[in-house]
């Protein structure tokens, strides 16, 4: 039973009884909610109930991290000398206005001695810390319901309840307790941001979008698909709560780099100041007009973000974030705690660096030894294309592979001029999610600083938001016209101009592996009917799933190198089913006929199955990051595919 459905039922029960005192009767049934919240931290928070006087008086309750609890000797007076960690409770009846509690004098002696208080009258929650002069400040606020009387009708459907908003609360007293722990790691920053946009995505599906109406058809026209059905819907929200919340975290990113001693808060509405990139400028801005916050009830929520960033602790926090691909190990937990479904559905799972080197380096070798380009990626000829570029794992390593071949040629200060150069007209990245897309350009740009040669104002690398797969042929009919965005409309057309024009040589890339139809339009769909010919007539296989999303991306990256380019590499790792499932067997002829040489890697990993390693211990792939991430369930393979035959184009 989630803890919001039992809270709720024995508040229920001891308000229908008629039997107990409208305020302290139920002080153990808050404190049992709090508990089951405060085991799910780190230290785990315990709730005491009448707390001691030390001076301003007998607070309700206060939240105690177990450390406190476990430093104390068995002799120990239990509670001498320590303060609550997290905050102190002042809770008053159902029916008590709380805006008058806290400008009372009790709350004000407790702000004076503790710092933080939690003001309560059972379903409305409102943390409250001291603020200039010592006049009580709001921070964060919950509302189980907007009256009395709608709470006591709420509490008594509580499974209904829970179901609708009891991660919400959970999430909002999780943030109650942490509020005065230290935040120094990417992955703490993660779940702060992730439980906002949770909270923000909530406040959207309740909302009146109408006014977004003009946003959703310029997004549909740049990305070309529908946002049809449930599905459709979701993607479309969850696209709007990513920008917003994504597009934060990364400006305030650029605002440390640009002085990471500069004292003061950061103040989230300079975002569009520092994403440099146009399309998310002007998404952002319009997304976060003021107008539409307030309708859609934002405004706070990204007022506590701006507020949570400025309490990290900036110079732990970046020492771990600039490591390596830190980036990766930001943006993953935050999805898979803000949207885990879009997350499965899109197929976003952290590469482990060592399969993006891997894969990036047997590229550089194909061309070098199959092709006959002795310079390999660094050949000022070659056009790399990842079409699902998510963060820009592969990108950046590619240009580091560039760059790694350039000073092992001495070409010394000519080094990061070429490298700024690939970055922006010939290493291609393709990528659907806007917050992914928003890293993405974050950690080019950042590499770019890191090799000396920053982008300028006005500058940009050739990372679009787009569909990978569709507009890879000229269009039938005229491009609808974008009216609200022009920068929507330079996006869209930048990204047609690399799919109808460039002469992409390598397409590689981690393509998604389930099956997501809930957007795609008919170009899409029909991108895998050849690989379906004979499939029943001439195999007898009448029983097949070609629907995966990798799949589409198999016959989209033949198509453009096979097809058009005439010669050429593929490297993905994607779900291994293809190498020997019958459905495939029309693919793999195709496959076959398509290209040269093939090089397949199978590295199993098959959970599903419980396909277990040598050692008969483990049975997981290589996604699985201790610490971070469980991986998937499904087994993946590494193929390398060349053409080196040249055609005429």
């Amino acid at each position: 039973m989630h803890p919001l459905e039992t809270y709720l039922q024995d508040l229920s029960q001891i308000h229908s009884s008629g039997a107990g005192v409208k305020e302290t009767s139920s002080y153990p049934v808050l404190a049992g909610l709090l508990d089951e919240i405060g085991k799910t931290l780190k230290p785990k928070v315990k709730c005491i109930i009448h707390l001691r006087s030390t001076g301003a008086g007998i607070p309700d309750g206060g939240l105690f991290t177990v450390d406190q609890l476990r430093s104390l000797g068995d002799d120990a007076d239990p509670l001498a000398g320590q303060l609550p960690a997290r905050a102190v409770l002042e809770v008053k009846g159902a029916g008590a206005d709380l805006a008058k509690t806290i400008a009372g004098p009790q709350v004000a002696k407790y702000l004076g001695k503790y710092g933080l208080v939690l003001v309560t009258n059972y379903w409305d929650f409102r943390l409250v810390k001291a603020g200039p002069g010592g006049k009580p400040e709001l921070l964060e606020t919950y509302h189980l319901a907007e009256t009395e009387r709608e709470f006591w009708k709420l509490a008594a459907q509580p499974q209904k309840a829970a179901q609708t908003q009891g991660d919400l609360l959970g999430d909002y007293l999780r943030r109650v307790m942490l509020i005065s722990a230290p935040l120094t790691t990417p992955k703490d920053v993660a779940w702060f941001l992730a439980s906002y946009a949770r909270e923000a995505r909530a406040r959207v599906d309740s909302g009146d979008l109408l006014a977004l109406d003009a946003i959703r058809t310029t997004l549909e026209a740049t990305l070309g698909l529908s946002f049809e059905g449930e599905k459709g819907d979701h993607f479309f929200r969850s696209t709007l709560v990513q920008t917003l919340f994504y597009g934060v975290f990364s400006a305030w990113v650029l605002w440390h780099g640009e002085d990471p001693d500069r004292p003061g808060a950061f103040d989230w509405r300079i975002a569009p100041y520092y994403l440099r990139v146009p399309v998310m400028q002007a998404l952002f801005a319009e997304v976060a007009d003021r107008s539409n916050l307030h309708a859609l009830r934002l405004l706070e929520l990204l007022d506590w973000t701006g507020a949570t960033l400025s309490r990290v602790d900036r110079a732990a926090f970046f020492a771990s974030f600039e490591q390596g691909h830190a980036v990766q190990y930001f943006y993953e937990p935050f999805l898979e705690a803000f949207d885990p479904e879009l997350r499965k559905d899109l197929g976003v799972w952290y590469t482990p660096p060592e399969i993006v080197q891997y894969m990036v380096a047997r590229v550089d070798m194909a061309l070098r030894q199959e092709l006959n380009i002795p310079d390999g990626l660094a050949d000022p000829q070659v056009l790399v294309l990842d079409p699902c570029a998510g963060t820009g794992a592969y990108l950046v390593e590619v240009l580091h592979r560039i760059a790694a071949t350039l000073h092992e040629k001495g070409e010394g200060a000519l080094v990061a001029g070429e490298v700024k150069r690939a970055a922006q007209e010939r290493v291609f990245g393709f990528e659907i999610l806007p917050a992914s897309y928003v890293v993405a350009h974050l950690q080019l740009g950042l590499l770019l600083q890191s090799v000396g040669a920053p982008l300028a104002d006005g500058e940009r690398a050739a990372m679009y938001l787009t569909n990978s797969l569709t507009g890879w042929d000229p269009p039938e009919e005229p491009k609808t016209q974008l009216h609200l965005f022009q920068e929507l409309a330079a996006e869209r057309d930048a990204a047609e101009q690399v799919k109808l024009k460039a002469k992409i040589l390598v397409v590689l890339g981690n393509p998604p592996y389930n099956a997501f139809a809930g957007t795609s339009p008919a170009e899409e769909q029909g991108l895998v009917d050849v690989y379906k010919v004979g499939l029943i007539s001439e195999w007898g296989i009448r029983k097949f799933n070609l629907d995966d999303l990798y799949v589409r991306f198999f016959r989209m990256a033949e198509r453009r190198i096979a097809e058009q380019t005439g010669r050429g590499v593929v490297c993905f790792i994607s779900n291994h089913s293809w190498i020997s499932d019958p459905s495939f067997v029309v693919m793999r002829r195709h496959l076959l006929e398509s290209f040269d040489r093939f090089w397949l890697e199978n590295m199993h990993g098959n959970r599903k199955t419980s396909e277990y390693a040598p050692d008969g211990r483990t049975s997981e792939t290589i996604f699985a990051i201790p610490g971070v991430s469980a991986g998937i369930q499904q087994g993946v393979a590494i193929s390398l595919w060349v053409k080196n035959r040249v055609v005429s184009l």
